[in-house]
């Protein structure tokens, strides 16, 4: 998915879950709005909060690639079918000026 297709997505009422899956530190330096951070060792019991079905469109977002590509891999395995990761990450969304939230006392 791409930083655009993302932002369209995130103005709808139906929003994807967009589970950002860096360091506490990286996550409170500036963070996509909305989104939610869901470190690896936390994240099934994230999803388990927000009671999401396993046909829900999830967004991954880490700072390169490689966290939200074994993070994808865990939630396939546990069956959620509609998971996607943001191009470019974190990277594309800085470089396309797009808001950050950051988290207090970052």
């Amino acid at each position: 998915m791409t930083v655009d297709q993302l932002v369209m997505l995130l103005h709808r009422k139906t929003a994807p879950l967009v589970l950002d899956v860096r360091t506490h530190a990286e996550y409170a330096a500036g963070h996509i709005p909305r989104s939610v951070h869901a470190p690896l060792a936390a994240i099934a019991g994230i999803l388990a909060k927000r009671k999401a079905a396993k046909s829900d469109l999830l967004v991954l977002v880490c700072e390169h690639g490689p966290r939200a590509g074994l993070v994808r891999a865990y939630l396939r395995l546990r069956g959620y079918r509609k998971i996607v990761l943001l191009r470019g990450h974190m990277t594309h969304w800085r470089q396309a000026g797009l808001p950050l939230e950051k988290s207090p006392g970052a």
